[in-house]
């Protein structure tokens, strides 16, 4: 009975050690956005010519934060100060080939982006700030290898949860941001 009884207690010892708490849904989720913006579905492209142009040339990973009633820029938001571009961990951008960014060539890899919002206009940051929570660790005038202003525009309509899409041009792509009532397009150019 004793020998029984260790036995129950060494399994509830051991059961309690690889006991995993999962942490609840963060308010601010986490996204992704590709161009081309199906590049995701490419698997289920019938031809391969299909599925050659629906290769992904860019990739962001993004936490997608909720305006909830809330004065986004310029209050929550600051205008003039440095920001991660969503929420949590800094915005990560992939670039699958080469491009150019406000008249500077970024080689093919992992950048994150930042942008210090104006009421009229946003400066937006690439950087080889890696893995950071946010912007706090961030420090342009060592990371940021291409930056470029570009002017906001109001959204046809309110956007809740802050959000990044694609669009293409005869150049590249632009990576549009809009969040609340505003919008910036920032031209990347293959």
């Amino acid at each position: 009975m004793k020998k029984n009884l260790l036995l129950i207690a060494a399994f509830l010892i051991i059961g309690s050690a690889y006991a995993q708490e999962f942490p609840k849904m963060d308010a601010s989720p986490m996204d992704a956005a590709y161009y081309p913006n199906r590049a995701a579905f490419r698997a289920f492209a019938k031809t391969e010519e299909e599925k050659k142009a629906g290769e992904p040339k860019i990739r962001v990973l993004y936490s997608r934060p909720q305006a909830k009633d809330r004065e986004v820029f310029g209050n929550l938001v600051k205008y003039g100060e440095i920001w991660r571009v969503g929420a949590n961990e800094s915005t990560e951008i992939l670039f699958y080939q080469d491009v150019t960014v406000g008249g500077t060539k970024l080689k093919a890899g992992r950048y994150t982006i930042y942008a210090v919002p104006q009421k009229e206009n946003w400066e937006v940051h690439f950087s080889t700030d890696k893995d950071n929570w946010g912007q706090y660790a961030f420090k342009p005038e060592e990371s940021t290898v291409a930056k470029i202003t570009v002017p906001t525009q109001k959204t046809p309509e309110m956007v809740e949860a802050m959000a990044i899409v694609f669009e293409g041009t005869d150049t590249g792509a632009n990576m549009v941001i809009g969040w609340e009532n505003t919008m910036v397009s920032v031209p990347i150019n293959f």
